[in-house]
C-alpha cells in the first residue's frame, strides 16, 4: 500500500521500518473500520491490509470479553500472538481507536525491543 509519509499513520510506519528494518510487515489500523491507514510488507505472501481487517476482530472480541467480565478501568495496551516462527503484535494507541499491527520473525527479533519500538510510535497515531 502506498502511504503518505506526512500523515501520522505514515510517519509511524516509516519510523517503525527505520527502527526494525528486518520486520515482516507493519500496518496502522483504524479499529472502527478495520482499514489500514498505512502499511508496508517485506513479504510478498503477507498482505497487511487483509491482516488488519482480521486483527481488528481480535481487538473487538477482546474488548467484548473485557466488558462481559466487567473489567472496568482496564484497557488493552497490547496483544501478543506467538506463532511458530513469528510474533504478531497489536499495540493500541492511548485513545483506543487505532492500533499498530507488527509482524516480526521470532528467531531474528528481540521481543522486548519490538515492543519498545511499538510503544514509542503508538503516540504518533493518536
Amino acid at each position: 500500500m502506498a502511504y503518505s509519509k506526512n500523515s501520522p499513520a505514515g510517519k509511524a510506519v516509516d519510523g517503525i521500518i527505520n527502527d526494525l528494518p528486518s520486520l515482516v510487515a507493519v500496518a496502522v489500523v483504524d479499529i472502527t473500520s478495520g482499514m489500514a491507514l498505512a502499511s508496508h510488507s517485506n513479504s510478498p505472501s503477507l498482505n497487511p491490509e487483509t491482516a488488519a481487517a482480521y486483527n481488528t476482530e481480535v481487538v473487538k472480541q477482546k474488548q467484548k470479553a473485557m466488558s462481559a467480565l466487567k473489567l472496568t478501568g482496564e484497557k488493552i495496551e497490547d496483544i501478543l500472538i506467538t506463532l511458530t516462527n513469528q510474533f504478531h503484535l497489536l499495540k493500541l494507541n492511548n485513545a483506543g481507536n487505532k492500533f499498530i499491527y507488527l509482524v516480526v520473525n521470532s528467531r531474528e527479533t528481540n521481543l522486548a525491543i519490538a515492543r519498545e519500538v511499538l510503544r514509542t510510535h503508538a503516540d504518533e497515531i493518536n
